[in-house]
C-alpha cells in the first residue's frame, strides 16, 4: 500500500460534458484534472460558473496549456495569465508552467510542469533544479521515451526529490514509459495520471484509471512488490498483464506484471537488470520474453533450463538473488491444446510455417511426440539452417506449395496479427482441402483469416489463445511456485479481448 493519488484527466469541449465526466471519474479518482484547454473558449466562463454551484466528492485540479506545451488549442501568454489570475477558489491545485506560476493566487496549491513530447532532454537535472527554484509545491517532469532505458534519468530524480523534501511526479510518456505510471506511486511519486476512457487519453502512454486500479492495483503496490513484465518490441498487444495480474491478486501475491518496450536488449539488461551495472532498483523478479529477443536473451543468462537450451529460445526468465535463469514454456503451451484437440501426434505429418523463436518451441514439442515435421519459410538459407539444427525436412515457401497434403498446419508467422497484416493469410479454404487440422499461433479475439478459411472448409482449427494461456500457467508456476487457475485466465482474457 502507498499514499499516492490517481488523478483522472478530463478533456471535453463543453461545460456540461466536463461536469458529467467529473461525476463519472469520482468512482476511480483521488483527484480530477480539468483540462480547460479542451473547452471551447465560449464554455470556460460557463463551466467556472456552473462548478460554483456543485459540491464534488473529489478535489479538482486545473490545467490550461497552450498547444506548444501539450494543450489542445492555441492560447496566448496573455490569455493564460488572465485565466490563472481569475481562476477562483473551486480548485485544490493548479498544474501550470514556469512562465505563469506568478499569476496564480497563493491560496492554490501549485504543480509546476515541464513537458518534452519529442525526447528525453540531456539536462534533466538542471531542469529539475529550475522547477524547484519556482517554489511550487509539486514538481512534474514529463518527457518522451522511445526505449525503456530512456526512462532511467527521469525516474531516478524520484530519489533526489525525496532528499530535497519535494513532492515529485516523474512521467515517461509513450509505450516505453508506461511502467513509470504504474510503479510511480509505489516508489514515492505523489500522483499518477490516468484517462477516464480508453481512446480519451490526454497524453501518450496514459492508461485508464480502471486499468490502473483493477488490473495493476497501483494503490496497493510498494517497494517490496515483485515486478514482472513482458519484454519485446512491440509489446503493446500482449495480453499477459491481464491474466498474470488477476492471479497475483487472487492468490495474495505482492507482485505486478506489465509491458516493457525493449528495443536495445543489451542496454536494458546492463542498465536496468544486472546487479553490478543497473542504474535503477525496481525489484525485477522475472520476465516473459517475446520477439525479437527470444534467442538474443540467452547470452545474458546465468543459467538455462535444459528444455530451453535444446530449443535454443527462451520465453521466460526467473530472477533469484540477481541471477537470471531462462526457461521455455512455449513448447508446453503449444503442445497441450494441440494434443487435447487433435489427439495422438505420433507419425502425424505436421507442416510449420515460419522459422522464428516460436517455431523452435513447436518443433521441439512435436518431435518429442513423434510427429513428422517439415518447416516452411520464405528465406531459403534461414529455413535450411533451422531444419538442419533440428534434423527435420524443410521447404522454401513459394506459390507452388500452397496446397499441401498433411495432417496439421501450424502457422507461426505474423500473418493475421492485429495491424497491417491482420487481413492476410497463408492459405485459402480451397488450399486447405487436404489438411486435417489448422493451428494459428496468433492470439486474437476473433478468428484470424487462416482459422476462418479452415472452418469454411470444414476443418477443425484453433488460434493462439489456448497456447498463450497454457504457457502462462507454466510461467506463473515458475515464478511463484503456485498453480494458476487456467479457466480463470481464459475467462479474463476472453472478456478483455471482446472489450
Amino acid at each position: 500500500m502507498n499514499n499516492g493519488k490517481i488523478c483522472v484527466s478530463i478533456c471535453a469541449e463543453t461545460a456540461d460534458e466536463i461536469i458529467a465526466n467529473i461525476k463519472r471519474a469520482e468512482q476511480f479518482a483521488d483527484v480530477i484534472e480539468v483540462r480547460f484547454d479542451c473547452l471551447r473558449s465560449d464554455q470556460i466562463e460557463n463551466f467556472k460558473f456552473q462548478i460554483s454551484n456543485f459540491k464534488f466528492e473529489k478535489p479538482l485540479l486545473a490545467t490550461y496549456r497552450a498547444r506548444e506545451q501539450g494543450g489542445n488549442r492555441e492560447i496566448s501568454l496573455d490569455e493564460r495569465r488572465a485565466f490563472w489570475k481569475d481562476l477562483g477558489d473551486s480548485f485544490w491545485v493548479a498544474d501550470l508552467e514556469e512562465d505563469v506560476i506568478g499569476d496564480v493566487a497563493n491560496y492554490l496549491k501549485k504543480i509546476v510542469s515541464f513537458h518534452d513530447f519529442d525526447a528525453t532532454p540531456h539536462d534533466l537535472s538542471q531542469l529539475y533544479e529550475r522547477l524547484v527554484a519556482t517554489g511550487a509545491d509539486i514538481i512534474k517532469l514529463a518527457v518522451k521515451a522511445d526505449d525503456i532505458t530512456d526512462t532511467i534519468a527521469v525516474w531516478n530524480l524520484l530519489n533526489r526529490s525525496k532528499a530535497d523534501g519535494k513532492d515529485f511526479i516523474p512521467v515517461a510518456m509513450g509505450q516505453a514509459g508506461k511502467w513509470t505510471r504504474i510503479l510511480g506511486l509505489a516508489h514515492g511519486a505523489c500522483v499518477t495520471y490516468a484517462a477516464l476512457d480508453a481512446g480519451k487519453e490526454t497524453a501518450d502512454g496514459q492508461l485508464t484509471a480502471k486499468d490502473l486500479i483493477e488490473t495493476y492495483r497501483v494503490k496497493e503496490l510498494d517497494k517490496n512488490t515483485r515486478v514482472f513484465g513482458v519484454i519485446g518490441d512491440p509489446v503493446s498487444g500482449s495480453l499477459s498483464p491481464y491474466m498474470h495480474n488477476s492471479e497475483f491478486a487472487a492468490m495474495g501475491v505482492n507482485a505486478v506484471f506489465m509491458h516493457f518496450l525493449v528495443k536495445d536488449l543489451d542496454a536494458f539488461v546492463r542498465r536496468m537488470v544486472k546487479p553490478a551495472t543497473r542504474e535503477v532498483e525496481l525489484n525485477f523478479c522475472g520476465f516473459s520474453v517475446t520477439m525479437p529477443h527470444k534467442q538474443a536473451i540467452i547470452q545474458h543468462l546465468d543459467a538455462i533450463d535444459p528444455t530451453a537450451a535444446k530449443i535454443g529460445a527462451v520465453n521466460t526468465i526467473k530472477i533469484d538473488d540477481g541471477k537470471l535463469t531462462g526457461y521455455n514454456t512455449d513448447a508446453h503451451g503449444f503442445i497441450t491444446p494441440l494434443k487435447a484437440r487433435f489427439g495422438d501426434l505420433r507419425d502425424a505429418r505436421v507442416a510449420i510455417f515460419g522459422a522464428g523463436g516460436a517455431s523452435r518451441a513447436c518443433v521441439y514439442a512435436l518431435q518429442k511426440e513423434g510427429a513428422d515435421v517439415t518447416v516452411f519459410a520464405r528465406d531459403p538459407q534461414k529455413v535450411k539452417v533451422f531444419a538442419d539444427e533440428f534434423g527435420i525436412q524443410h521447404e522454401h515457401l513459394t506459390t507452388d506449395n500452397r496446397q499441401l497434403t498433411t495432417d496439421v498446419i501450424v502457422d507461426a508467422t505474423p500473418l493475421g496479427m492485429k495491424g497491417p497484416l491482420e487481413d492476410e493469410t497463408l492459405f485459402t479454404a480451397d488450399e486447405l482441402s487436404r489438411v486435417k487440422f489448422v493451428y494459428d499461433l496468433v492470439t486474437s479475439a476473433t478468428d484470424t483469416p487462416i482459422v476462418r478459411a479452415a472452418k469454411s472448409a470444414g476443418i477443425p482449427a484453433i488460434g493462439g489463445l489456448e497456447m498463450l494461456i497454457a504457457q502462462g500457467v507454466k510461467q506463473f508456476e515458475i515464478w511463484t511456485g503456485k498453480k494458476a487457475r487456467l479457466h480463470k485466465m481464459r475467462e479474463i482474457l476472453l472478456a478483455r479481448m471482446k472489450g
